[in-house]
């Protein structure tokens, strides 16, 4: 169990030692399957999971493949009939292939649960108690998270055997370098003064929470007619806009980002600035 609040290198943590003991295996003669499974609550993790696991593996002859819905399935066929090494996977579309028959899992000897505590929060539990009974009982089982709350703790203990931790911060601190500042306002104006935060910092990156997705599309809207471009990303999105929306937030061409929880977690924006919660979270 690997505790560390967001930004500390969770991800790097887990991939190097793992690429590192795949280079050192024999690799398997023609079609393989996947002997590493990284599980991860949403779909913009997967591609930035997959994209630094590629980038550590760049002189590594190891086939790194991501698995989330929105997207086609005949690439994730064509995927699997090639051979995976590594398979970095949301967990309904893992259970779509499972289902089908179409990727085995029997061959898995390090499974890696990201942002554990977000997963089962989100109601994956279910799903991931499925996709255990399709790996091996002898593997590596590795729980990565912010925090890990005593109830999490339980659950884990259902899938791991005497398991190490690993808590690199104290529980729910907060980063020293975070300044925290609440404005209380009267509901009907929060809009206003939203926007007048925003127009005062002007040329600054800012990711705005807000906790529906109507309430997102909506505020975003609002914002562009306040003359103040913003784009919206949340689930009800398709697979590519979402990853357009955050791509062009991350390369700085869009400088104010609205978003659900789809975003709090685990997304590697450097140099932000401003994070404002325009919502209370559910969670």
């Amino acid at each position: 169990l690997g505790g560390a609040q967001t930004g500390t290198g969770k991800t790097a943590a887990f991939a190097l030692p793992l690429l590192q003991k795949l280079a050192a295996m024999q690799k398997p003669e023609g079609l393989h399957r996947p002997r590493v499974l990284v599980l991860t609550p949403t779909r913009e993790l997967a591609v930035q999971i997959t994209d630094n696991l590629r980038a550590y593996a760049k002189y590594l002859r190891l086939n790194v493949t991501p698995l989330f819905g929105g997207v086609g399935m005949q690439p994730q066929l064509d995927a699997f009939r090639r051979g995976v090494d590594v398979l970095v996977a949301c967990p309904g579309r893992l259970i779509d292939h499972l289902d089908r028959g179409s990727c085995k899992l029997s061959d898995v000897q390090m499974l890696v649960l990201d942002e554990a505590d977000r997963m089962l929060d989100m109601g994956f539990l279910p799903s991931i108690k499925r996709i255990m009974k399709h790996v091996p009982q002898q593997r590596q089982t590795l729980l990565f998270s912010a925090t890990f709350e005593p109830r999490i703790k339980a659950l884990a203990l259902e899938f791991m055997r005497e398991p190490k931790q690993v808590q690199v911060a104290a529980q729910n601190t907060v980063i020293e370098t975070i300044r925290h500042h609440a404005h209380p306002v009267d509901g009907a104006k929060k809009r206003d003064l939203l926007i007048e935060i925003l127009a005062r910092r002007h040329t600054e990156q800012v990711l705005v929470f807000g906790k529906t997705k109507h309430g997102c599309n909506r505020l975003a809207e609002q914002l562009e007619t306040a003359g103040l471009p913003a784009l919206a990303i949340h689930g009800n999105k398709s697979q590519a806009a979402r990853q357009k929306a955050l791509n062009e937030f991350k390369s700085g061409k869009t400088r104010i980002l609205v978003a659900t929880d789809v975003a709090a977690r685990g997304l590697d924006i450097p140099d932000l600035p401003l994070v404002i919660n325009h919502d209370l979270p559910m969670v």
